[in-house]
């Protein structure tokens, strides 16, 4: 609608140049009228396009100024004393109309119809025009309000229902997917946790073997990790569920992990597939070569960027003796630092092949990068960004 009357308006401006130009050239005021409403409606344009809508104010500085005050100035200083040379100037009142039943409620609007059909017919009573020009232009300045407030009103109802719409499909796809994340969890309580406490219950094992207890310990992380997730339900499903199937993976293999997910932002499923067998592999490196059988990985969001860490406490490596790449560090502080840092043995295939192929390349693959840093004796610290 701000474009329908601000196209409406630079019809009036044309049909009124056009007039002055070659009717009324010679005289000062025409002209001094036709800039100040050129001035009136790049001012109503302006404030619209700073603030998205009509702003009513400068809208109603233009009914009271250009609708209904420069009629009679026309007449008064610019020698329009007949209905063909006021004509003109009238027709802006139907876009001053028209502008406020967009900007104003319908109490204001009503107030500014009335004011502009007692100014404009006082102004043709003035110049004696014909009872059919008079009524006819009064007509069309009642009408422009008119069908401007029905089509906002009609734009207004038509844009609430496709919100609401979009809501509710929304609301459902969330629902679907909480379903799905609810029906993913059983399956996997029923696999694991449900399959030991019935073996024990049923006395077909030996509860306090150290292979049953190390169970019981990861699925009591896995439990742990549900726990922790119930209470935040806007994170990504997407990206914790895909690290957590690599993290459900390590333990499997004897390594246990500490997980956190920290409002991790919702990227691609190939994204998420990309950093959760980044991570898979960094998982590896730490149950074959950290000499540590516990591993943490935290997911988090930091400005819409994805970042995923693996961190271990193990013998750690040199990280310039790690491979070609530095093990992946980058050119900057964590090359150097690991450079610093004492001469010790690499942690063997820690930053060659199973790094380089299975972190740093599955990374550039996607747009991300991964950086790390190490030292002997202090652990590994894997981060995986996306975007790089």
């Amino acid at each position: 609608m701000v474009i329908a009357t601000a196209l409406y308006r630079g019809s009036h401006l044309v049909a009124g140049g056009a007039v002055v130009a070659q009717h009324q050239r010679e005289r000062l005021f025409p002209w001094l009228a036709l800039g100040a409403a050129v001035a009136a409606t790049a001012l109503i344009w302006f404030m619209a396009a700073r603030h998205r809508r009509l702003v009513s104010w400068a809208v109603g500085l233009d009914v009271l100024v250009i609708g209904c005050l420069l009629p009679f100035g026309a007449y008064a200083w610019g020698g329009a004393h007949t209905q063909e040379s006021i004509a003109w100037v009238m027709l802006l009142g139907g876009s001053a109309s028209a502008m406020a039943a967009v900007a104003f409620g319908a109490r204001l609007l009503a107030v500014a119809v009335v004011l502009l059909v007692v100014t404009h017919l006082a102004g043709y009573l003035l110049v004696e025009a014909d009872a059919s020009v008079t009524g006819a232009h009064l007509n069309a300045l009642v009408f422009s309000a008119v069908v401007s407030w029905v089509l906002t009103w009609y734009l207004c109802r038509q844009g609430e229902q496709v919100d609401s719409a979009n809501r509710r499909a929304l609301a459902a796809e969330a629902q679907r997917a909480r379903f799905a994340e609810r029906v993913a969890h059983h399956n996997a309580l029923h696999d694991t946790v449900l399959a030991t406490l019935t073996a024990i219950a049923r006395g077909g094992v030996d509860a306090n073997t150290s292979m049953m207890r190390e169970r019981c310990a990861r699925e009591a992380a896995y439990l742990r990790r549900l726990v922790e997730q119930a209470d935040d339900r806007e994170q990504s499903s997407e990206v914790r569920a895909a690290l957590e199937e690599s993290v459900r993976a390590a333990e499997a293999l004897g390594l246990r992990v500490t997980a956190r997910y920290h409002e991790p932002p919702a990227v691609p499923g190939e994204i998420a597939l990309a950093m959760a067998r980044a991570a898979t592999e960094a998982l590896n490196n730490v149950r074959c070569h950290a000499g540590t059988g516990h591993a943490f990985l935290t997911a988090a969001g930091d400005s819409g960027r994805l970042i995923v860490t693996v961190v271990d406490r193990g013998r750690g490596f040199a990280v310039g003796a790690a491979g070609p790449e530095g093990a992946g560090a980058p050119a900057g502080a964590e090359a150097s630092a690991g450079a610093a840092r004492p001469p010790g043995p690499a942690r063997p295939g820690a930053g060659g092949i199973g790094l380089d192929r299975s972190v740093h390349a599955r990374m550039r693959g996607v747009g991300g990068r991964a950086f790390v840093d190490s030292a002997p004796g202090e652990g590994v610290r894997v981060e995986l960004r996306w975007p790089g």
